[in-house]
């Protein structure tokens, strides 16, 4: 029997629905919103745990089109859910209330201007959508005018920071219902802009839409928001003091957004690939969400399709390919000592303590490091592995989720560390290599192990990385990476252009502790003689051949150095 197709990136519940994709019913998001009663509401999840579907979903049960006909078919997209067994407390809402549907994401531009433009854009589309108002005779024709400036995109900037409101009003003056707004992505002009260094003027854009619509409009029913970030109140929601913000602290709400393991299961056994379960909790599983863990369904639903094709697929990092990453490359950069040596705990399996600290802005994120580690712990690059109170504050212990994140922290890492060693000079280190000074080698590669990150779950690919982007950048050598390749030879070969010219034989060892280092960088000198790694530059034709073997242990290292005579006893 042919399965359904699986919704990578299908975030439309409409077509989701209509087409057949395989949907994890989250209906019951309805419910809840409905039972609390909040009147504006912010939810705040990491990316692609599936808010904009969530909101897609509120649209198509909550939305009067204006058409009997197409608010029916709205209504069919819901046949079987759960919504639908909840009664006619809950099913009567469907269809009830005009809708402004807003997303902000398409703000992430490099300038102010652009990033407005795109603003201006959305917000024209959402008056566009809604022009059927403008037929009944019910608007006055000074508010007609604005509108259809609005729209056509040649109203001015106070006229699209207040447009929300003026857009409800007039639904209101046609329709006589109030209504219902929807902002997806709301954070995302607001990141974009404290990287890109126009933030102040951004801000000043969002705050002055979201107080006119959300704060002071008398023709709002209810708003649901979602971004990744808790911004604070002073920043952005000034004054509303109807706001209900439910983070990944929260238990309410807490099953909605990401998959549950019942879930994960549940699609894995209809696709057939349960055999693959381990894997997949592995990779993609360890978020909590209040008190109920959460796989990443972005993932989730990447991998299986991959399975579907391949039950022995491998696991990619398919999270971390859909944004750049920016705040982990920002915390990288900043790092100081103290924070270098705490990204190594994590990297290490380790936890974390930190305050927690929900209403931040960009602006406070390097003001201190618990700020720092909010930032990440919200937007899903680190999780809770439990929670404490003391004092006055809450406190939690964070951890990396999963394998796909910290593949995350150790590419980010690895691309950090390259552009900083082509920064550094190592004509010290080169001229050490080719007098065989293994001491003073080893005392450039301990400075130098100092200043970086290290990671040791993977270790020696870390260090093999490390050496070799090291000895690349010389220009008086070729570098060959014999590890990369995957031919069992020898790990690292420096080479001059000119046969006549020098040659290096690198091999590399990992050691258990600090006591080994030594015996561990004869062991890799050993293993060059041994195994006659030279031989391949010998039969290439170079003769002056020295051999280093070099071992590792978390900050410190090894050299051993082997002459030429030796390598070919």
């Amino acid at each position: 029997m042919m399965k359904k197709p699986l919704p990578i990136g299908v975030d439309n519940f409409e077509k989701l629905i209509k087409d057949g994709y395989c949907y994890i019913d989250k209906s019951m998001f309805i419910k809840e919103l409905l039972d609390l009663k909040g009147e504006v509401n912010l939810f705040i999840r990491p990316r692609r745990f599936g808010k904009t579907l969530n909101l897609s979903m509120l649209r198509y049960f909550f939305e009067d089109t204006g058409e009997t006909k197409k608010n029916e078919e709205n209504r069919l997209l819901f046949q079987g859910l759960r919504i639908m067994e909840q009664g006619e407390e809950y099913t009567k809402h469907m269809g009830n209330y005009p809708v402004i549907n807003l997303t902000l994401k398409s703000a992430k531009q490099p300038s102010f201007e652009s990033a407005y433009s795109k603003l201006r854009k959305a917000i024209a589309d959402e008056f566009q959508r809604h022009q059927y108002i403008l037929a009944n005779g019910k608007i006055n024709e000074e508010d007609k005018k604005l509108y259809q400036k609005i729209a056509d995109r040649k109203a001015e900037y106070d006229d699209y920071s207040g447009a929300l409101e003026f857009l409800s009003k007039c639904i209101y003056q046609a329709t006589e219902k109030k209504t219902v707004i929807l902002i997806d992505e709301y954070d995302v002009p607001l990141e974009n802009s404290y990287f890109r260094g126009f933030y102040e003027e951004m801000v000043d854009f969002i705050r002055s839409l979201f107080e006119s619509a959300l704060k002071t409009n008398d023709y709002l029913q209810f708003a649901v928001i979602t971004g990744c970030l808790r911004i604070s109140k002073e920043s952005i929601f000034t004054g509303l003091n109807h706001l209900k913000i439910v983070s990944i602290l929260d238990q309410r709400y807490s099953e909605h957004f990401g998959f549950t393991e019942a879930e994960v299961r549940q699609m894995m056994a209809y696709y057939g690939v349960e055999s693959r379960f381990p894997t997949m909790k592995e990779w993609y599983d360890g978020y909590a969400f209040g008190g109920t863990e959460v796989y990443n369904p972005w993932s989730v639903i990447n991998f299986m399709y991959d399975l579907y094709a391949d039950v022995n697929a491998f696991p990619h990092p398919y999270w971390i390919n859909t944004s750049s990453n920016d705040i982990i490359k920002d915390l990288i950069a900043r790092a100081d000592r103290e924070t270098k040596r705490q990204i190594e705990t994590l990297l290490g399996g380790g936890t974390l303590d930190i305050q927690v600290h929900e209403e931040v802005t960009y602006g406070d994120m390097n003001s201190n490091g618990e700020n720092l580690w909010n930032f990440l712990y919200f937007t899903g690059y680190l999780t809770k592995e439990s929670d404490y109170f003391k004092g006055k504050y809450i406190f939690l212990k964070v951890r990396i989720p999963n394998i796909e994140v910290m593949t995350t922290y150790e590419n980010t890492i690895i691309n950090w560390l390259k552009d900083m060693i082509k920064k550094e000079d190592f004509h010290d280190l080169y001229r050490a290599m080719e007098e065989g000074n293994a001491q003073r080698m080893t005392d450039i590669l301990n400075g130098q192990l100092i200043r970086t990150i290290s990671f040791y779950d993977s270790a020696e690919n870390f260090y093999h990385g490390f050496l070799t982007g090291i000895l690349s950048q010389s220009e008086n050598y070729l570098v060959k990476s014999n590890r990369e390749t995957g031919n069992g030879r020898s790990d690292i070969m420096v080479k001059s252009p000119s046969l006549r010219g020098r040659s290096f034989i690198v091999e590399v060892k990992v050691s258990d502790s600090i006591d080994d280092l030594e015996n561990d960088a004869q062991k890799a000198l050993q293993q060059i003689y041994d195994k006659r790694y030279m031989e391949e530059l010998r039969t290439e034709g170079y003769r002056k051949i020295d051999c280093y073997g070099i071992a590792f242990y978390r900050k410190d290292c090894e050299v051993r150095f082997g002459d030429f005579q030796r390598c070919f006893k």
